[in-house]
Protein backbone atom coordinates (compact mmCIF):
# COMPACT_ATOMS: atom_id res chain seq x y z
CA UNK A 1 0.00 0.00 0.00
CA UNK A 2 1.39 3.37 -0.96
CA UNK A 3 1.40 6.67 0.93
CA UNK A 4 -0.98 8.04 -1.73
CA UNK A 5 -3.52 5.36 -0.90
CA UNK A 6 -3.56 6.31 2.77
CA UNK A 7 -4.05 9.98 2.06
CA UNK A 8 -6.86 9.50 -0.41
CA UNK A 9 -8.91 7.04 1.63
CA UNK A 10 -10.77 9.57 3.77
CA UNK A 11 -13.71 9.96 1.37
CA UNK A 12 -17.16 9.43 2.83
CA UNK A 13 -20.26 7.95 1.31
CA UNK A 14 -21.21 4.63 -0.21
CA UNK A 15 -18.14 4.60 -2.48
CA UNK A 16 -15.63 5.10 0.36
CA UNK A 17 -12.53 2.93 0.18
CA UNK A 18 -11.07 2.35 3.61
CA UNK A 19 -7.42 1.70 4.34
CA UNK A 20 -8.11 -1.03 6.87
CA UNK A 21 -11.04 -2.98 8.23
CA UNK A 22 -10.30 -4.78 11.51
CA UNK A 23 -12.66 -7.66 12.29
CA UNK A 24 -13.09 -8.44 15.98
CA UNK A 25 -12.97 -6.19 19.01
CA UNK A 26 -10.32 -8.06 21.01
CA UNK A 27 -6.83 -7.07 22.03
CA UNK A 28 -5.21 -8.00 18.70
CA UNK A 29 -7.40 -5.77 16.52
CA UNK A 30 -7.20 -3.04 19.16
CA UNK A 31 -3.40 -3.21 19.20
CA UNK A 32 -3.08 -3.23 15.42
CA UNK A 33 -5.41 -0.24 15.24
CA UNK A 34 -3.39 1.60 17.87
CA UNK A 35 -0.20 1.09 15.85
CA UNK A 36 -1.81 2.05 12.52
CA UNK A 37 -3.31 5.28 13.86
CA UNK A 38 0.14 6.32 15.06
CA UNK A 39 2.16 5.48 11.96
CA UNK A 40 -0.58 6.74 9.59
CA UNK A 41 -2.74 9.30 11.46
CA UNK A 42 -4.85 10.01 8.35
CA UNK A 43 -5.69 6.40 7.61
CA UNK A 44 -9.35 5.43 7.32
CA UNK A 45 -9.92 2.54 9.73
CA UNK A 46 -13.10 0.65 10.62
CA UNK A 47 -13.31 -1.87 13.46
CA UNK A 48 -16.24 -4.31 13.48
CA UNK A 49 -17.34 -6.25 16.58
CA UNK A 50 -20.30 -8.66 16.60
CA UNK A 51 -21.10 -8.23 20.32
CA UNK A 52 -22.40 -5.13 22.07
CA UNK A 53 -19.06 -4.50 23.80
CA UNK A 54 -15.39 -4.78 22.90
CA UNK A 55 -12.99 -7.13 24.65
CA UNK A 56 -15.85 -9.42 25.68
CA UNK A 57 -14.50 -12.78 24.48
CA UNK A 58 -10.96 -14.11 25.06
CA UNK A 59 -9.73 -10.67 26.15
CA UNK A 60 -12.33 -10.36 28.93
CA UNK A 61 -10.63 -10.61 32.33
CA UNK A 62 -12.62 -13.59 33.61
CA UNK A 63 -12.23 -15.50 30.33
CA UNK A 64 -8.50 -15.98 30.93
CA UNK A 65 -6.15 -16.33 33.88
CA UNK A 66 -4.59 -12.90 33.35
CA UNK A 67 -1.00 -14.12 33.33
CA UNK A 68 1.44 -11.72 31.78
CA UNK A 69 3.32 -14.48 29.96
CA UNK A 70 6.99 -13.77 30.47
CA UNK A 71 8.51 -17.25 30.64
CA UNK A 72 9.16 -16.95 34.36
CA UNK A 73 6.87 -19.81 35.41
CA UNK A 74 5.35 -21.48 32.34
CA UNK A 75 7.04 -24.87 32.41
CA UNK A 76 5.51 -25.90 29.06
CA UNK A 77 7.73 -23.27 27.37
CA UNK A 78 10.77 -25.32 28.46
CA UNK A 79 10.11 -29.05 28.16
CA UNK A 80 13.89 -29.35 27.85
CA UNK A 81 15.27 -27.60 30.97
CA UNK A 82 18.52 -26.89 29.16
CA UNK A 83 16.86 -25.03 26.26
CA UNK A 84 15.56 -21.56 27.13
CA UNK A 85 15.11 -20.27 23.56
CA UNK A 86 11.29 -20.20 23.60
CA UNK A 87 11.03 -18.81 27.12
CA UNK A 88 13.59 -16.11 26.32
CA UNK A 89 11.80 -15.10 23.11
CA UNK A 90 8.49 -14.84 24.95
CA UNK A 91 10.14 -12.83 27.72
CA UNK A 92 11.57 -10.42 25.15
CA UNK A 93 8.21 -9.97 23.47
CA UNK A 94 6.41 -9.48 26.77
CA UNK A 95 8.99 -6.89 27.82
CA UNK A 96 8.15 -5.02 24.60
CA UNK A 97 4.45 -5.24 25.51
CA UNK A 98 5.14 -3.82 28.97
CA UNK A 99 6.95 -0.84 27.49
CA UNK A 100 4.13 -0.22 25.00
CA UNK A 101 1.45 -0.41 27.69
CA UNK A 102 3.52 1.73 30.08
CA UNK A 103 3.83 4.45 27.48
CA UNK A 104 0.08 4.47 26.86
CA UNK A 105 -0.61 4.44 30.60
CA UNK A 106 1.63 7.48 31.03
CA UNK A 107 -0.37 9.17 28.25
CA UNK A 108 -3.62 8.47 30.13
CA UNK A 109 -4.91 6.00 27.51
CA UNK A 110 -4.72 2.84 29.64
CA UNK A 111 -5.76 2.61 33.30
CA UNK A 112 -3.00 2.32 35.88
CA UNK A 113 -4.69 -0.83 37.22
CA UNK A 114 -4.41 -2.79 33.94
CA UNK A 115 -1.04 -4.34 34.89
CA UNK A 116 -0.41 -5.36 38.51
CA UNK A 117 2.88 -6.69 39.93
CA UNK A 118 2.35 -10.30 41.05
CA UNK A 119 5.31 -12.68 41.58
CA UNK A 120 5.45 -15.76 39.33
CA UNK A 121 6.35 -19.09 40.95
CA UNK A 122 6.89 -22.71 39.99
CA UNK A 123 6.20 -25.50 42.46
CA UNK A 124 7.24 -29.12 41.79
CA UNK A 125 7.28 -32.32 43.81
CA UNK A 126 9.28 -35.54 43.59
CA UNK A 127 12.89 -36.21 42.71
CA UNK A 128 12.38 -35.88 38.95
CA UNK A 129 10.46 -32.63 39.31
CA UNK A 130 13.09 -31.12 41.59
CA UNK A 131 15.91 -32.10 39.22
CA UNK A 132 14.01 -30.60 36.28
CA UNK A 133 13.33 -27.29 38.03
CA UNK A 134 16.90 -27.01 39.33
CA UNK A 135 18.24 -27.38 35.78
CA UNK A 136 15.60 -25.01 34.38
CA UNK A 137 16.51 -22.26 36.83
CA UNK A 138 20.24 -22.76 36.20
CA UNK A 139 19.63 -22.34 32.47
CA UNK A 140 17.40 -19.29 32.82
CA UNK A 141 19.53 -17.39 35.33
CA UNK A 142 22.42 -17.46 32.87
CA UNK A 143 20.31 -15.08 30.74
CA UNK A 144 20.31 -11.45 31.95
CA UNK A 145 16.53 -10.96 31.82
CA UNK A 146 16.05 -13.94 34.19
CA UNK A 147 19.02 -13.22 36.46
CA UNK A 148 16.79 -12.20 39.41
CA UNK A 149 15.01 -15.59 39.55
CA UNK A 150 15.16 -17.26 42.98
CA UNK A 151 15.27 -21.00 43.69
CA UNK A 152 14.78 -23.04 46.84
CA UNK A 153 14.24 -26.60 48.05
CA UNK A 154 13.52 -25.38 51.59
CA UNK A 155 9.88 -25.84 52.62
CA UNK A 156 10.13 -22.98 55.11
CA UNK A 157 11.11 -20.59 52.34
CA UNK A 158 8.33 -21.91 50.08
CA UNK A 159 5.89 -21.41 52.97
CA UNK A 160 6.93 -17.74 53.08
CA UNK A 161 6.46 -17.38 49.32
CA UNK A 162 3.12 -19.23 49.06
CA UNK A 163 1.80 -20.45 52.43
CA UNK A 164 -1.46 -21.91 51.07
CA UNK A 165 0.50 -24.47 49.04
CA UNK A 166 2.54 -25.88 51.93
CA UNK A 167 0.29 -25.64 54.98
CA UNK A 168 -1.77 -28.72 55.85
CA UNK A 169 0.32 -30.87 53.50
CA UNK A 170 0.88 -34.19 55.26
CA UNK A 171 3.90 -35.50 53.35
CA UNK A 172 5.82 -32.94 51.37
CA UNK A 173 8.70 -35.14 50.22
CA UNK A 174 11.22 -33.69 47.74
CA UNK A 175 9.98 -30.24 46.74
CA UNK A 176 11.37 -27.19 44.95
CA UNK A 177 10.13 -23.78 43.94
CA UNK A 178 11.34 -20.90 41.84
CA UNK A 179 10.19 -17.29 42.07
CA UNK A 180 10.53 -14.16 39.98
CA UNK A 181 9.22 -11.00 41.59
CA UNK A 182 8.90 -9.27 38.22
CA UNK A 183 5.76 -11.21 37.24
CA UNK A 184 2.43 -9.56 36.53
CA UNK A 185 -1.33 -10.00 36.48
CA UNK A 186 -2.85 -8.34 33.40
CA UNK A 187 -6.41 -7.19 32.78
CA UNK A 188 -6.43 -7.64 29.00
CA UNK A 189 -10.04 -6.46 28.84
CA UNK A 190 -9.13 -3.08 30.35
CA UNK A 191 -6.23 -2.74 27.91
CA UNK A 192 -8.52 -3.59 24.98
CA UNK A 193 -11.16 -1.06 26.02
CA UNK A 194 -8.54 1.65 26.53
CA UNK A 195 -6.98 1.04 23.12
CA UNK A 196 -10.33 1.07 21.33
CA UNK A 197 -11.48 4.23 23.12
CA UNK A 198 -8.27 5.80 21.84
CA UNK A 199 -8.98 4.48 18.34
CA UNK A 200 -12.32 6.27 18.38
CA UNK A 201 -10.71 9.47 19.64
CA UNK A 202 -8.23 9.30 16.75
CA UNK A 203 -11.00 9.08 14.16
CA UNK A 204 -11.44 5.34 13.65
CA UNK A 205 -14.99 4.10 13.10
CA UNK A 206 -15.83 1.46 15.74
CA UNK A 207 -19.07 -0.38 15.05
CA UNK A 208 -20.56 -2.71 17.65
CA UNK A 209 -23.15 -5.42 16.91
CA UNK A 210 -21.77 -5.68 13.36
CA UNK A 211 -21.23 -9.30 12.37
CA UNK A 212 -19.10 -10.04 9.30
CA UNK A 213 -20.46 -12.89 7.20
CA UNK A 214 -18.47 -12.53 3.97
CA UNK A 215 -15.07 -11.53 2.61
CA UNK A 216 -14.53 -11.32 -1.13
CA UNK A 217 -11.58 -10.11 -3.17
CA UNK A 218 -12.81 -7.91 -6.02
CA UNK A 219 -11.36 -7.81 -9.52
CA UNK A 220 -9.72 -4.46 -8.75
CA UNK A 221 -7.80 -5.97 -5.80
CA UNK A 222 -9.94 -4.39 -3.09
CA UNK A 223 -11.84 -6.39 -0.46
CA UNK A 224 -15.60 -6.36 0.01
CA UNK A 225 -16.49 -6.95 3.66
CA UNK A 226 -20.15 -7.85 4.08
CA UNK A 227 -22.34 -8.63 7.06
CA UNK A 228 -25.31 -7.56 9.09
CA UNK A 229 -26.08 -5.14 11.88
CA UNK A 230 -27.34 -7.44 14.66
CA UNK A 231 -29.37 -4.61 16.19
CA UNK A 232 -31.29 -3.51 13.08
CA UNK A 233 -30.84 -6.69 10.96
CA UNK A 234 -29.73 -4.40 8.10
CA UNK A 235 -27.03 -5.62 5.72
CA UNK A 236 -23.80 -3.67 5.28
CA UNK A 237 -20.86 -3.72 2.86
CA UNK A 238 -17.49 -2.04 3.22
CA UNK A 239 -14.68 -1.69 0.70
CA UNK A 240 -11.11 -1.76 1.94
CA UNK A 241 -7.53 -2.20 0.82
CA UNK A 242 -6.53 -4.26 3.85
CA UNK A 243 -8.38 -6.68 6.14
CA UNK A 244 -7.26 -7.98 9.50
CA UNK A 245 -9.22 -10.93 10.88
CA UNK A 246 -8.83 -10.92 14.65
CA UNK A 247 -12.12 -12.65 15.35
CA UNK A 248 -10.89 -15.35 17.72
CA UNK A 249 -12.53 -18.70 17.07
CA UNK A 250 -14.38 -17.29 14.07
CA UNK A 251 -11.17 -16.25 12.30
CA UNK A 252 -10.75 -19.49 10.37
CA UNK A 253 -14.34 -19.40 9.08
CA UNK A 254 -13.86 -15.86 7.77
CA UNK A 255 -10.50 -16.64 6.18
CA UNK A 256 -12.11 -19.64 4.49
CA UNK A 257 -14.77 -17.29 3.10
CA UNK A 258 -11.95 -15.09 1.80
CA UNK A 259 -10.64 -18.15 -0.11
CA UNK A 260 -6.99 -17.45 0.61
CA UNK A 261 -4.88 -20.52 -0.21
CA UNK A 262 -2.60 -20.06 2.82
CA UNK A 263 -5.21 -21.62 5.14
CA UNK A 264 -6.08 -24.56 2.92
CA UNK A 265 -6.25 -27.69 5.07
CA UNK A 266 -6.51 -25.76 8.33
CA UNK A 267 -9.00 -26.87 10.96
CA UNK A 268 -9.85 -26.03 14.57
CA UNK A 269 -10.56 -27.96 17.74
CA UNK A 270 -12.39 -25.94 20.42
CA UNK A 271 -11.48 -26.48 24.07
CA UNK A 272 -13.17 -24.46 26.78
CA UNK A 273 -12.11 -24.10 30.40
CA UNK A 274 -13.42 -23.87 33.93
CA UNK A 275 -11.69 -22.51 37.02
CA UNK A 276 -12.34 -22.57 40.72
CA UNK A 277 -12.62 -19.02 42.04
CA UNK A 278 -12.67 -17.53 45.52
CA UNK A 279 -13.19 -13.92 46.56
CA UNK A 280 -12.88 -14.67 50.29
CA UNK A 281 -10.66 -11.83 51.60
CA UNK A 282 -9.08 -14.03 54.29
CA UNK A 283 -7.94 -16.58 51.69
CA UNK A 284 -6.95 -14.10 48.99
CA UNK A 285 -4.83 -12.08 51.43
CA UNK A 286 -2.60 -15.12 52.03
CA UNK A 287 -1.66 -15.71 48.39
CA UNK A 288 0.09 -13.03 46.37
CA UNK A 289 1.46 -15.00 43.44
CA UNK A 290 0.77 -16.90 40.25
CA UNK A 291 1.99 -20.44 40.89
CA UNK A 292 2.42 -22.99 38.11
CA UNK A 293 2.81 -26.72 38.64
CA UNK A 294 3.52 -29.61 36.29
CA UNK A 295 0.96 -31.17 33.97
CA UNK A 296 0.05 -34.81 34.46
CA UNK A 297 1.92 -37.28 32.24
CA UNK A 298 0.25 -37.38 28.82
CA UNK A 299 -1.78 -34.23 29.44
CA UNK A 300 -1.57 -31.33 26.95
CA UNK A 301 0.29 -28.08 27.66
CA UNK A 302 -2.88 -26.09 28.40
CA UNK A 303 -3.63 -28.44 31.32
CA UNK A 304 -0.77 -27.13 33.49
CA UNK A 305 -2.37 -26.42 36.90
CA UNK A 306 -1.93 -22.93 38.30
CA UNK A 307 -3.20 -20.87 41.21
CA UNK A 308 -3.50 -17.23 40.23
CA UNK A 309 -3.90 -13.99 42.11
CA UNK A 310 -6.26 -11.79 40.05
CA UNK A 311 -6.75 -8.03 40.33
CA UNK A 312 -9.88 -6.95 38.45
CA UNK A 313 -11.72 -3.63 38.88
CA UNK A 314 -10.06 -3.02 42.22
CA UNK A 315 -11.06 -6.42 43.63
CA UNK A 316 -8.73 -9.32 44.44
CA UNK A 317 -9.56 -12.98 43.78
CA UNK A 318 -7.88 -16.34 43.32
CA UNK A 319 -8.37 -18.73 40.38
CA UNK A 320 -7.32 -22.35 40.15
CA UNK A 321 -7.45 -24.52 37.06
CA UNK A 322 -7.93 -25.04 34.25
CA UNK A 323 -10.41 -27.88 33.77
CA UNK A 324 -11.15 -28.59 30.12
CA UNK A 325 -14.66 -28.42 28.65
CA UNK A 326 -15.91 -28.98 25.12
CA UNK A 327 -18.76 -27.96 22.88
CA UNK A 328 -18.99 -27.01 19.23
CA UNK A 329 -19.05 -23.25 19.75
CA UNK A 330 -15.84 -21.47 18.75
CA UNK A 331 -16.57 -18.45 20.90
CA UNK A 332 -18.14 -18.24 24.34
CA UNK A 333 -20.99 -16.26 22.78
CA UNK A 334 -20.89 -18.33 19.59
CA UNK A 335 -23.31 -20.78 18.02
CA UNK A 336 -23.33 -24.56 18.33
CA UNK A 337 -22.93 -24.93 14.56
CA UNK A 338 -19.66 -22.97 14.52
CA UNK A 339 -17.33 -25.97 14.44
CA UNK A 340 -19.27 -27.67 11.64
CA UNK A 341 -19.11 -24.46 9.57
CA UNK A 342 -15.30 -24.84 9.39
CA UNK A 343 -15.43 -28.34 7.87
CA UNK A 344 -14.30 -28.50 4.24
CA UNK A 345 -13.22 -31.33 1.96
CA UNK A 346 -9.65 -30.08 2.12
CA UNK A 347 -9.43 -30.27 5.92
CA UNK A 348 -11.31 -33.50 6.66
CA UNK A 349 -8.24 -35.75 6.43
CA UNK A 350 -6.11 -33.17 8.23
CA UNK A 351 -8.51 -32.93 11.18
CA UNK A 352 -9.12 -36.68 11.39
CA UNK A 353 -5.42 -37.50 11.34
CA UNK A 354 -4.76 -34.86 14.01
CA UNK A 355 -7.26 -36.67 16.21
CA UNK A 356 -5.51 -40.01 15.64
CA UNK A 357 -2.15 -38.41 16.43
CA UNK A 358 -3.48 -36.95 19.68
CA UNK A 359 -5.33 -39.85 21.27
CA UNK A 360 -3.81 -38.94 24.65
CA UNK A 361 -5.39 -35.48 24.34
CA UNK A 362 -8.76 -37.02 23.48
CA UNK A 363 -8.50 -39.35 26.47
CA UNK A 364 -7.56 -36.40 28.67
CA UNK A 365 -10.50 -34.37 27.38
CA UNK A 366 -12.96 -37.23 27.91
CA UNK A 367 -11.63 -37.66 31.42
CA UNK A 368 -12.09 -33.97 32.11
CA UNK A 369 -15.65 -34.00 30.78
CA UNK A 370 -16.51 -36.98 32.97
CA UNK A 371 -14.97 -35.44 36.09
CA UNK A 372 -17.45 -34.44 38.78
CA UNK A 373 -17.19 -31.21 40.72
CA UNK A 374 -16.02 -33.21 43.75
CA UNK A 375 -13.16 -34.77 41.78
CA UNK A 376 -12.21 -31.39 40.38
CA UNK A 377 -12.13 -29.96 43.87
CA UNK A 378 -9.80 -32.76 44.96
CA UNK A 379 -7.42 -31.51 42.24
CA UNK A 380 -7.56 -28.09 43.87
CA UNK A 381 -6.83 -29.65 47.26
CA UNK A 382 -3.74 -31.35 45.82
CA UNK A 383 -2.48 -27.80 45.15
CA UNK A 384 -4.06 -26.11 48.20
CA UNK A 385 -4.44 -28.84 50.85
CA UNK A 386 -6.42 -26.66 53.26
CA UNK A 387 -9.01 -25.52 50.69
CA UNK A 388 -12.64 -25.66 51.83
CA UNK A 389 -15.39 -26.39 49.29
CA UNK A 390 -17.61 -23.65 50.77
CA UNK A 391 -15.12 -20.95 49.80
CA UNK A 392 -14.64 -21.85 46.12
CA UNK A 393 -17.07 -21.84 43.20
CA UNK A 394 -16.63 -23.28 39.70
CA UNK A 395 -16.78 -20.67 36.92
CA UNK A 396 -16.58 -20.84 33.13
CA UNK A 397 -13.81 -19.19 31.15
CA UNK A 398 -13.30 -18.59 27.43
CA UNK A 399 -13.05 -20.95 24.47
CA UNK A 400 -9.72 -21.73 22.82
CA UNK A 401 -10.01 -22.73 19.18
CA UNK A 402 -6.86 -24.88 18.97
CA UNK A 403 -5.43 -24.72 15.48
CA UNK A 404 -4.91 -27.81 13.30
CA UNK A 405 -2.52 -27.43 10.37
CA UNK A 406 -1.34 -29.88 7.69
CA UNK A 407 2.22 -31.14 7.68
CA UNK A 408 4.20 -31.80 4.51
CA UNK A 409 2.47 -35.15 4.05
CA UNK A 410 -1.01 -33.66 4.47
CA UNK A 411 -1.60 -35.04 7.97
CA UNK A 412 -2.85 -32.86 10.79
CA UNK A 413 -0.75 -31.24 13.51
CA UNK A 414 -2.49 -29.81 16.56
CA UNK A 415 -0.88 -26.53 17.57
CA UNK A 416 -1.05 -25.02 21.04
CA UNK A 417 0.06 -21.53 20.11
CA UNK A 418 -1.01 -18.56 18.06
CA UNK A 419 -0.34 -18.30 14.33
CA UNK A 420 -0.38 -15.14 12.24
CA UNK A 421 -1.23 -15.88 8.61
CA UNK A 422 -0.85 -13.30 5.85
CA UNK A 423 -2.13 -13.61 2.30
CA UNK A 424 0.37 -13.79 -0.54
CA UNK A 425 -0.12 -10.16 -1.55
CA UNK A 426 -0.26 -8.75 1.98
CA UNK A 427 -3.80 -7.35 1.69
CA UNK A 428 -5.25 -9.72 4.29
CA UNK A 429 -3.97 -11.16 7.55
CA UNK A 430 -5.50 -13.21 10.30
CA UNK A 431 -4.72 -14.50 13.73
CA UNK A 432 -5.48 -18.17 14.34
CA UNK A 433 -5.07 -20.56 17.21
CA UNK A 434 -5.67 -20.74 20.93
CA UNK A 435 -5.91 -17.67 23.09
CA UNK A 436 -4.60 -14.93 20.79
CA UNK A 437 -1.22 -14.42 22.43
CA UNK A 438 -2.48 -11.35 24.27
CA UNK A 439 0.75 -11.05 26.25
CA UNK A 440 2.72 -10.41 23.08
CA UNK A 441 0.08 -8.60 21.03
CA UNK A 442 2.23 -5.51 20.24
CA UNK A 443 5.16 -7.47 18.75
CA UNK A 444 2.76 -9.83 16.92
CA UNK A 445 1.05 -6.85 15.31
CA UNK A 446 4.40 -5.30 14.35
CA UNK A 447 5.01 -8.60 12.55
CA UNK A 448 1.71 -8.13 10.70
CA UNK A 449 2.61 -4.58 9.66
CA UNK A 450 6.06 -5.69 8.49
CA UNK A 451 4.66 -8.43 6.28
CA UNK A 452 1.61 -6.68 4.92
CA UNK A 453 3.08 -3.22 4.29
CA UNK A 454 6.62 -3.87 2.96
CA UNK A 455 6.62 -0.59 1.03
CA UNK A 456 5.78 1.46 4.15
CA UNK A 457 7.60 -0.33 6.96
CA UNK A 458 10.86 1.60 6.63
CA UNK A 459 9.00 4.90 6.95
CA UNK A 460 7.25 3.56 10.04
CA UNK A 461 10.18 1.81 11.66
CA UNK A 462 11.38 4.62 13.93
CA UNK A 463 7.88 5.20 15.30
CA UNK A 464 7.31 1.48 15.80
CA UNK A 465 10.62 1.09 17.63
CA UNK A 466 9.63 3.92 19.97
CA UNK A 467 6.22 2.35 20.60
CA UNK A 468 7.27 -1.32 20.80
CA UNK A 469 11.00 -1.58 21.56
CA UNK A 470 12.74 -4.88 20.76
CA UNK A 471 9.75 -6.12 18.76
CA UNK A 472 11.90 -7.03 15.73
CA UNK A 473 10.18 -6.12 12.49
CA UNK A 474 12.04 -8.50 10.13
CA UNK A 475 10.78 -7.29 6.76
CA UNK A 476 12.05 -4.09 5.17
CA UNK A 477 11.03 -2.07 2.16
CA UNK A 478 13.50 -4.08 0.13
CA UNK A 479 11.82 -7.31 1.13
CA UNK A 480 9.69 -9.14 -1.42
CA UNK A 481 5.94 -9.22 -1.09
CA UNK A 482 5.15 -11.90 1.50
CA UNK A 483 3.97 -15.27 0.25
CA UNK A 484 2.10 -17.81 2.33
CA UNK A 485 3.52 -16.19 5.45
CA UNK A 486 3.01 -18.07 8.71
CA UNK A 487 4.43 -16.81 11.99
CA UNK A 488 3.90 -18.95 15.07
CA UNK A 489 3.74 -17.39 18.52
CA UNK A 490 3.66 -20.19 21.15
CA UNK A 491 1.87 -18.06 23.70
CA UNK A 492 -0.85 -18.61 26.33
Amino acid sequence: MSDKNFRESSRTGSDAVHDAVLIGGGIMSATLGALLTRVEPNASIVLLERLDAVGAESSAPWNNAGTGHSGYAELNYMPDPDDASTADDIARRFAASRRFWSRLTADGILPTTAVTPVPHLDLVFGTAGVDYLRRRVATLTSIPRFADMEYTEDTDVIRQWAPLLIEDRADVGPVAASRHRGGTDVDFGAITRGLIDDLTARGADVRLRHEVTGLQRRDDGLWAVTGRDRATRARFELTTRFVFVGAGGHALTLLQKARIPEIRGYGVFPIGAQFFRTDDPAIVARHNAKVYGQADIGAPPMSVPHLDRREIDGESSLLFGPFATFDTRLLKAGRYRDLFATVRLHNLVVSASAGLRNLSLLRYLLGQLAMSRRRKFRRLQRFVPGASAESWRLVGAGVRAQLITPDRRGFGVLRFGTEVVTGADGTIAGLLGASPGASTAPSAMVDVLSRCFPDRIDAWRETLRELVPDSEAPHTAASPTPTAERVVHPID
